[in-house]
């Protein structure tokens, strides 16, 4: 059942009278987490729909439904709500929803959450608001369009009269609810609440330590757990002397689960359980176990490189799509050929992976920072073979997630651990190593791109060999890890041609942060800036030249909406004047730009950099031109656009996740650098305020980043950096 389904239908409006109590309100069982002292309030209450609550004394609750990564949106969400209710923010409570089939999807990821809610939760806000103000002009008899809300408060004009929202919830309670299609939105230019700064609902909260995230949470009588894998992914085990790791200090028990021998399942391995979670990393350590690992512990990134290498020189490839004709071109036409690398990436969650678990008569409770909490209710069904009813999952905040924890491997590893020890309480937490080296990674890999330009400076052809990676596979590319058909600059040059070739490989993939988008543009844009260079033009304006004229094109990497070129080409000249485009830059300093349409995002970033004679690359400003629509926090959204832009340039700059034997060699952040204060730059964000539908900002910033930064390294040194991180890259001026 979706939320479509369950508020706007005539049964759930006959539901909503019938469960309205004597105290005039709604109690909808099972789903508030205290127990008497929540029953108690909800029976006196308003609650027109899940995502509202509004006691009798006046106090507005509002439920955010999806999981808080750090991308605001347990703020933002309830923004929504409060602007169509017409409360003061200031006096809004703000809870994390449970899991409900009743609000819908409660997935975090693809920057999704804002433009999937919007309207609906606009529209639920309104309809709370008609009801009370029905409810104060029944009360006064007279009609409702002589009466208004305004702070929680429902006036008539003619006659003074006022009534406060906790006066009006038994009357609210007991009236029909109206279609939310039918009840009446603000107009945007009168919003009190959106367009603001509001700052984060949990923040106080995480300033002063309170225990919010997956990692705090503690149950009476509770045991700690580490769980060992197969260094080698997807690897069994053979062999284990448990008796002398039950031996180790601390240790209470030990055993070994069999798993699925499914990548993205439950793993084979070795549970430690113990008194402290320092008393089982120990033991962890310690533990001697001899591993099947598969025939797979012979793969090295080393070796996929020269695989790739011989992918480019032969002519095996799969055609994705071709346009117009590829050949002989004029010899007029300049040409650029170039080959494009990325590594592979780990997420660094700064909150290791872990869970909380208790499994008794039959049934399971768990406590997880999860972006997926769908599939991994699922997922733990399938597992421990018992019906999804029988699981209650709570949802924490999470410590970073950047798509690792769509991935629920580390919840079902909880799920049977607590299914193992029946009845006590256990949580189950990932040391650093343990996170780098069973992540699913960002995949890496090359472009073989060749480009001609005509005698007017624009582009006549493209091609690009793209070899990519596929988990034990040549025929499916891995998760994050193709190129779709309509990439730019498919669809806007008029010859074009997309081929691909996928290496088998047991690494793990999955959705990194704007999946795709994080890696394809960096190879694209810095492309196009080669080949704007080839035809002796500002790259700006062959970039807004390549554009072309105001239309919409039907490119993919926009979530399904067509491609606006008018949307690109403001975001683009935002970003260029506000970083001063084209400005006189000293020696060894210079200014590059990139735009990269992603999520439904329309973002172009201006780079300035310099680079010392020692090759020392110091970036100094990025800036930002977006247009993802309204802004409905100004100030979360500065955060993730800013925040997007780091991320991306601490990448590009730094981190590579290495394969050796089977495995990966990065143990830490010693070997996989996060971007540090004394390399951050100066970071702005400028937004043009369009009146489209607005869009989610997670991600749409940080495929731009990259292609800026290299692009504005070529024009401080004449150096095209072609290979990433950028750390391994001589860009001295010897």
């Amino acid at each position: 059942m979706n939320i479509t389904d369950s508020l706007t239908h005539t049964d759930r409006r006959g539901f909503f009278k019938t469960t309205a109590l004597a105290g005039g309100g709604l109690l909808l069982g099972g789903w508030f987490p205290e127990k008497a002292a929540a029953q108690e309030a909800a029976a006196a209450s308003f609650s027109p729909n899940v995502f509202i609550r509004i006691s009798s004394q006046g106090a507005v609750t509002l439920f955010a439904k999806t999981p808080e990564i750090g991308q605001g949106v347990k703020t933002s969400l309830p923004m929504i709500v409060a602007e169509e209710l017409e409360v003061d923010w200031e006096k809004v409570t703000v809870e994390q929803a449970p899991i409900d089939p009743r609000f819908g999807g409660q997935t975090a990821g693809g920057s999704t959450t804002i433009p999937s809610n919007y309207d609906r939760l606009r529209r639920l806000g309104a309809v709370a608001k008609t009801m009370l103000v029905t409810a104060a002009a029944n009360t006064w008899q007279v009609p409702a369009d002589e009466c208004a809300a305004a702070s929680g408060v429902v006036t008539h004009a003619k006659s003074g009269r006022k009534m406060s929202y906790g006066e009006l919830t038994e009357a609210a309670s007991k009236l029909p609810v109206p279609d939310e299609k039918a009840v009446k939105l603000k107009d945007p230019a009168d919003f009190k609440i959106l367009g603001r700064r509001i700052t984060g609902v949990d923040n106080p909260k995480i300033v002063t330590g309170e225990p919010l995230f997956g990692i705090d949470q503690k149950l009476p009588g509770m045991v700690y757990a580490a769980y060992v894998r197969c260094p080698v992914f997807a690897g069994k085990l053979k062999d284990v002397d448990l008796d002398a790791v039950k031996k180790s200090p601390g240790v209470s028990d030990a055993f070994v689960i069999e798993g699925t021998g499914d990548h993205y399942g439950l793993l084979s391995g070795v549970a430690i359980i113990g008194d402290s979670t320092w008393s089982v990393f120990k033991a962890k350590k310690a533990l001697k176990a001899t591993w099947d690992d598969g025939g797979h512990g012979a793969e090295s990134s080393a070796e996929q490189e020269k695989k790739a290498v011989e992918a480019i020189k032969g002519k095996a490839a799969k055609e994705i799509r071709r346009d117009g004709v590829l050949g002989e071109f004029p010899a007029d036409l300049r040409s650029v050929d170039s080959v494009y690398y990325y590594p592979h990436l780990a997420h660094a969650n700064l909150e290791p992976q872990n869970c909380t678990a208790v499994f008794k008569d039959g049934k399971l409770e768990m406590w997880a920072p999860t972006q997926n909490p769908g599939s991994g209710i699922d997922g733990i069904a399938k597992a421990l073979k018992i019906p999804k009813e029988s699981i209650t999952l709570h949802l924490t905040r999470i410590g970073g997630g950047f798509g690792r924890r769509l991935m629920v491997d580390y919840m079902l590893e909880c799920a049977e651990i607590a299914r193992r020890l029946d009845g006590k309480p256990v949580k189950v937490t990932w040391d650093r190593e343990q996170d780098f080296q069973h992540d699913y990674y960002r995949s890496g890999g090359w472009h073989h791109l060749r480009g001609w330009v005509d005698v007017a400076g624009k582009i006549a052809g493209w091609a690009d060999h793209f070899i990519t990676y596929g988990l034990n596979s040549d025929e499916r590319p891995g998760n994050g890890a193709d190129v779709g058909g309509g990439e730019l600059p498919a669809g806007f040059v008029p010859n074009f041609l997309l081929e691909r070739t996928i290496l088998p490989s047991n690494v793990p993939l999955g959705y990194w942060r704007a999946p795709g988008s994080c890696a394809i543009a960096w190879a694209f844009q810095s492309f196009i800036d080669e080949l704007a260079h080839a035809a002796k033009r500002d790259p700006l304006e062959f970039k807004l030249d390549l554009l072309g004229p105001d239309r919409d094109v039907s490119p993919s990497g926009g979530r399904g909406r067509p491609y606006n070129t008018m949307r690109m080409k403001r975001a683009l000249k935002l970003a260029a004047e506000k970083a001063g485009w084209g400005k006189k830059m000293p020696k060894g300093s210079g200014q590059g730009i990139a735009f990269h349409f992603s999520h439904a995002g329309y973002v172009a970033v201006v780079a300035e950099v310099s680079v010392d004679a020692k090759g020392v690359l110091k970036v100094e400003k990025l800036t930002a031109g977006v247009d993802v629509g309204p802004i409905l926090n100004l100030s979360g959204a500065e955060n993730q656009v800013e925040g997007s832009m780091l991320d991306g340039l601490s990448a590009a700059w730094f981190q590579e996740v290495l394969i050796a034997d089977g495995r990966v060699q990065n143990t830490s952040f010693a070997d996989y650098p996060l971007l540090r204060i004394s390399d951050a730059p100066k970071v702005e964000a400028h937004f043009f305020k369009s009146d489209f539908p607005p869009t989610g900002l997670g991600e749409p910033a940080l495929p731009p980043t990259a292609p800026a930064v290299c692009n504005a390294i070529f024009a401080a040194t004449g150096k095209r950096v072609r290979k990433l991180p950028l750390s391994k890259e001589n860009l001295s001026q010897t």
